[in-house]
C-alpha cells in the first residue's frame, strides 16, 4: 500500500517532465568518470537528444535550432550495476588488494560518427583529438563495457581491435560478434538463445496458440531465429500467420514506414511474438503504442524496452505481454545499493540530480547544476515509478556485474603471475597493456570464475535458463514485470515450462486465456480435414466415419472400433457390443416358433385323420403310404426348423444344414414318388410290358430311397469336407454381435438347394404331365401347383438370402422353410381333408359310381344330339 501510495504522488506524465525548458535539466555531460588505480570503460544508452520539427539552425550547418533531450532513465540500472559492482570489490581484501577500480562513463549517441568519436575520446583523454596519435595520455584502463545494442558494440569493437583493448558486451548474445576472425578482441558475457525458439514453442503449446504472428529484425539475428522457430513450429504443428521483417532503420519519428504495419490489428493471429534488441524494435514498440492494440498477446524476448516518453501513448498496449528473459540469481544486496544512492554520494555523476529534479521537486542551485535543494527527505530511487525505474537487477544489469567481476579476477591474476615472475624494481609499478589481459579474460570467463557460470567464448554453450515474466502495465504507468513461470533445458521431458497461470494477466481485450487459432479445434468425435492451399493449422471438422471414434481433440485421423466394440453416437468412445442371436423369447424368433409348433401339430392332426380314414377310397386312390410318409416328413420338416432359433452350438449348426437338406429330399422324393405313380398307374393299362412290370414291382417305392442317398452322399462330403461352425455377426446390427451358423461351404449349401429343386423340377413335371389324366381322386393338379408354390419359395430364397445378414437372416431361412412345408400340406392335404371331414358322401363307392354313372349319362347324350 505505501508503495502505491508512493507511485500515486510520484508518478508524472512524461510529456509534461521529460521536456522541461529548465536549463540545467537539458544541460548534460556526455560523460563522467571517477579515478582509480585502474579504470573501466563503459558505454550506456542514457540519453539521447531529438528534434521536433526540424527547423534549420542559422549558423550551424547540418543542425536544429529546435532540439530536445529524453533522457533514458530505465538504462541508468547499467550505471548502478556497474558501480555496485565496483564497489563490492574496492571493499573486497582479497580481491585486487591495494587497487582501487575507477569507472568512466560515456553516453552512446544516435549515430555511428558520435559513437565513434565518444571511442577517440575515451581512449585518448581528451574531447579534441587526432587518430594515431599519442599526447602523453597515460591509460589506465584494461577493458571496457559496450551493449546492449550489437550494433553499437560492433561499431566500437572495430576501432578497439585496432590497439587490441578488450571489450566486453552486455548484450544479446550475437553471432557476428563471435566472430574471433573479425572481432579478436571482443567477449559476450550473455549466453546464446539457442534454446529460446524451443521455450517460445513450448510457451505457444502450452496455451495451444497454433497460428501465431511473428515480427523480427531483417539482418542475421532475425534470420537466425526464423529458422529456428519454424522447424520448433513446424514439428510442433504450430503455424506462421504472418511474418514481418523490420529494418533497423525504422526508428520511432518515422512514422511514414508503418502504413504496411496495419494488418498486425488486422490479423485473425491474437498472438505475435517479437524479437530483437532495444534498437531493432524501439521504433516498432512506439508505434504499437500508440495503435493502442490491447487485444492481441505479445510475446518477447528480454532485449525490449519502450522509450520512456512512449509510456504516455502505451495506455494498455503491451499490458499482459509474455517476455522471457534469461534466469539469474537475485541480487539483494543491490537493492539494498539503490535506496543509498543518491546524488550527495556521487556528486560526479551528472544523471542523479535530473532523477532528484524530476520525481523530488529538488531544484537546481543557482550556481552549479549538480547541487540541489528543497529536496524531500528520504528520497530514494526504489520509490520511483516502475515503469520509469527498476530498483530490480535486470538482465542487462547481471551481464554487466558478471562482467566488471570477469575484468577484476583477471586483473588480479595477472598480476599475481607478473609478481610471481617479474617483480617491479625499487618498488615501482609496471606500466598496464591492455592486450596483456586477454589471455587472463578469457580463461577467466570460460572457467565461470563468477558467482556462476557467466558466458563462454570460442563458440561454447550455456545451459539455459529463461524466466517468463508478465508485463502488467494496467492502470498505465504501473510497469511491473512478474515472474509467473520459468524454462529449463535441462529439466526432464514435459517438465522443461513451468507455468502459474492463476498469477498471469491478460491484456484487457480478454476476459479469459486468449485464443490463436485459425481454425476452432475439432471435438472429439470429429477428424480434422486439410484446406486445400491454407496452412496445416486451418482444416476443417469432418464426422468419423461409422464405427470410428476419436476421443481427443484435433486429431488428425479416427480410429476404427476393434470388431468386438462399436461406436456411440457421438463417436468419441467404443462400446463392448451384446451378444445376440435369434432367441425363442424376442418376438421374431417366438413368432417363428409358434409357427412352426402349430403347423407341425396341424400335420400331426391331418396324419390322425388319414390313418383314422385310412380304408376309404380318398386315402387308398393316392398310395397311402407314400401319403403317412409325407405327412411325417412335414411334421419334421416343421419342427426342424427350432434348430435354427436360440443359441447356436457346434451340433446345432451341422444339423440345420443338413437335417434341412435331407428332410426335404425325403418330402420331395415322396412327392415325386407320388407323381409317378399316378402316371404309371394310368399307363398300365396300355398294352406295354414294361409298364405293367413297374407296376407290379412297386418301383415308384426305390424313389425315395434313391434320392435321399444321393443327398445323404452330398451332406456326408459336406460334413467331412467344410462343415458348418459357430460364427459372429459384427456388422449385421449396430452394437450387437450376432452368433450364426456359418455354412462354411457355399458350394455345399447351394448344391443341396439345387438337389432340392432339381426334385422338385421332376415332381412338378411328372405332376403335370398327369394332370388331366381320368381319376376322381386325381391329385396331379395339387402336386404341380405346391411345386410352383415350392420354386417360387426358395427362388425368392435366394436373393433375399445373401441380401441380408444376422437375425434377419436365419429368420428367413427359418421362414422358407415354414413356407414351403405349409405349401405343400395345403395344397396336397387340405382338398383331401376338405372331402373327408366335410364332404363325407363324395368319400365312399356309391359317391363314386353316381359321378360316374352321372358322366356316362352326359356322354350318351351328347352322341345322340
Amino acid at each position: 500500500m505505501f508503495w502505491i501510495l508512493t507511485f500515486v504522488f510520484l508518478y508524472i506524465p512524461i510529456c509534461l517532465c521529460a521536456f522541461t525548458d529548465n536549463e540545467c535539466y537539458v544541460i548534460n555531460s556526455e560523460f563522467f568518470y571517477h579515478e582509480g588505480d585502474v579504470t573501466i570503460g563503459a558505454f550506456f544508452p542514457l540519453h539521447i537528444y531529438y528534434t521536433g520539427n526540424k527547423v534549420p539552425d542559422k549558423y550551424m550547418p547540418y543542425s536544429f535550432q529546435d532540439y530536445h533531450v529524453q533522457y533514458k532513465f530505465k538504462n541508468y540500472q547499467f550505471v548502478l550495476a556497474l558501480l555496485f559492482a565496483i564497489e563490492e570489490i574496492n571493499r573486497n581484501p582479497d580481491l585486487l588488494p591495494n587497487t582501487t577500480i575507477g569507472y568512466g562513463i560515456y553516453n552512446i549517441p544516435y549515430t555511428e560518427k558520435n559513437i565513434l568519436y565518444r571511442a577517440f575520446i575515451w581512449h585518448t583523454g581528451k574531447i579534441n583529438s587526432f587518430p594515431n596519435f599519442d599526447c602523453g595520455h597515460k591509460r589506465k584502463s584494461p577493458a571496457i563495457l559496450t551493449g546492449p545494442s550489437w550494433s553499437t558494440s560492433a561499431h566500437i569493437g572495430t576501432f578497439l581491435q585496432l590497439y587490441k583493448i578488450p571489450q566486453v558486451t552486455f548484450g544479446p548474445f550475437d553471432s557476428i560478434l563471435n566472430d574471433r576472425g573479425q572481432f579478436n578482441s571482443l567477449y559476450q558475457m550473455a549466453p546464446k538463445d539457442t534454446s529460446l525458439s524451443l521455450a517460445i514453442v513450448l510457451l505457444l503449446l502450452h496455451f495451444h496458440w497454433s497460428w501465431v504472428g511473428l515480427i523480427l529484425p531483417d539482418d542475421h539475428r532475425g534470420t537466425q531465429i526464423l529458422l529456428d522457430l519454424r522447424e520448433n513450429m513446424e514439428n510442433h504443428g504450430i503455424c506462421i500467420a504472418f511474418l514481418k521483417m523490420i529494418s533497423g532503420t525504422w526508428n520511432a519519428y518515422s512514422n511514414a514506414q508503418w502504413k504496411n504495419m496495419e494488418k498486425i490489428e488486422e490479423s485473425s493471429a491474437n498472438v505475435i511474438v517479437i524479437y530483437g534488441d532495444i534498437t531493432s524494435v524501439q521504433g516498432l514498440m512506439r508505434h504499437i503504442a500508440q495503435l493502442l492494440v490491447t487485444w492481441k498477446v505479445w510475446v518477447l524476448n528480454s532485449s525490449w524496452d519502450v522509450d520512456t516518453h512512449s509510456d504516455y501513448f502505451m495506455v494498455e498496449s503491451f499490458h499482459g505481454s509474455l517476455v522471457f528473459s534469461h534466469h539469474h540469481e537475485e541480487m539483494v544486496e543491490f537493492m539494498n545499493f539503490v535506496q543509498t544512492v543518491n546524488p550527495y554520494k556521487y556528486p560526479e555523476d551528472t544523471y542523479l540530480p535530473k532523477f532528484w529534479h524530476l520525481f523530488f521537486k529538488c531544484s537546481f542551485s543557482e550556481f552549479d547544476c549538480q547541487l540541489l535543494e528543497n529536496c524531500q527527505p528520504n528520497a530514494s530511487l526504489d520509490l520511483l515509478p516502475r515503469h520509469q525505474f527498476e530498483p530490480v537487477m535486470g538482465e542487462e544489469g547481471y551481464h554487466i556485474y558478471n562482467a566488471v567481476y570477469a575484468v577484476a579476477y583477471s586483473l588480479h591474476e595477472m598480476n599475481l603471475q607478473q609478481i610471481q615472475t617479474q617483480p617491479y624494481p625499487n618498488g615501482e609499478e609496471k606500466e598496464l597493456s591492455p592486450w596483456q589481459l586477454h589471455p587472463f579474460l578469457q580463461n577467466t570467463i570460460m572457467r565461470s570464475h563468477v558467482r556462476r557460470q557467466i558466458a563462454t567464448h570460442g563458440g561454447g554453450n550455456l545451459d539455459s535458463q529463461y524466466d517468463i515474466l508478465n508485463f502488467w502495465n494496467f492502470p498505465s504507468g504501473f510497469g511491473l514485470k512478474v515472474k509467473v513461470g520459468t524454462y529449463s533445458l535441462n529439466a526432464p521431458q514435459g517438465l522443461q515450462l513451468s507455468l502459474c497461470e492463476q498469477m498471469i494477466q491478460w491484456p484487457t481485450g480478454f476476459t479469459k486465456i486468449p485464443q490463436s487459432v485459425c481454425s476452432e479445434s475439432c471435438r472429439p468425435g470429429f477428424r480434422k480435414a486439410a484446406k486445400e492451399g491454407k496452412a496445416v493449422c486451418c482444416f476443417d471438422c469432418t464426422p468419423c466415419a461409422d464405427n470410428e471414434i476419436s476421443n481427443e481433440t484435433d486429431m488428425d485421423q479416427c480410429v476404427k472400433c476393434p470388431e468386438s466394440h462399436y461406436a456411440n453416437s457421438e463417436r468419441n468412445h467404443c462400446l463392448q457390443k451384446s451378444v445376440s442371436f435369434l432367441a425363442y423369447e424376442e418376438p421374431l424368433g417366438m413368432a417363428l416358433t409358434i409357427t412352426a409348433i402349430c403347423f407341425s401339430l396341424l400335420t400331426a392332426l391331418v396324419f390322425v385323420v388319414f390313418v383314422k380314414n385310412r380304408d376309404t377310397p380318398i386315402v387308398k386312390a393316392n398310395n397311402r403310404a407314400l401319403s403317412y410318409t409325407l405327412l411325417l416328413t412335414l411334421i419334421i420338416c416343421l419342427l426342424s426348423s427350432l434348430l435354427f432359433i436360440g443359441l447356436p452350438n457346434t451340433t446345432t449348426c451341422i444339423l440345420q444344414q443338413t437335417a434341412f437338406g435331407i428332410l426335404f429330399t425325403v418330402a420331395l422324393s415322396t412327392v415325386l414318388a407320388k407323381a409317378v405313380t399316378v402316371v404309371i398307374a394310368f399307363k398300365a393299362t396300355v398294352p406295354a410290358r414294361m409298364m405293367r412290370w413297374l407296376m407290379i414291382s412297386r418301383a415308384p417305392n426305390f424313389i425315395i430311397p434313391i434320392c435321399t442317398l444321393i443327398q445323404l452322399i452330398i451332406c456326408g462330403i459336406w460334413v467331412v469336407t467344410s462343415p458348418p461352425f459357430i460364427d459372429q455377426d459384427t456388422q449385421a446390427e449396430h452394437g450387437h454381435i450376432i452368433i450364426v451358423c456359418n455354412m462354411g461351404s457355399t458350394v455345399a449349401f447351394h448344391t443341396v438347394l439345387g438337389y432340392l429343386c432339381s426334385l422338385a423340377l421332376g415332381s412338378y413335371t411328372m405332376a403335370f404331365l398327369s394332370r388331366n389324366l381320368p381319376d376322381t381322386f386325381n391329385e396331379a393338379k395339387f402336386l404341380s401347383f405346391s411345386m410352383q408354390v415350392f420354386f417360387c419359395v426358395w427362388i425368392t430364397f435366394l436373393p433375399v438370402y445373401h441380401s441380408t445378414k444376422g437375425k434377419v437372416m436365419v429368420a428367413m431361412e427359418v421362414f422358407s422353410i415354414l413356407a414351403s412345408s405349409i405349401a405343400l400340406l395345403g395344397l396336397i392335404f387340405a382338398p383331401k381333408c376338405y372331402i373327408i371331414l366335410l364332404r363325407p358322401e363324395k368319400n365312399s363307392c356309391l359317391g363314386i359310381r353316381h359321378k360316374n354313372h352321372s358322366r356316362r349319362n352326359i356322354n350318351l347324350n351328347l352322341v345322340k344330339n
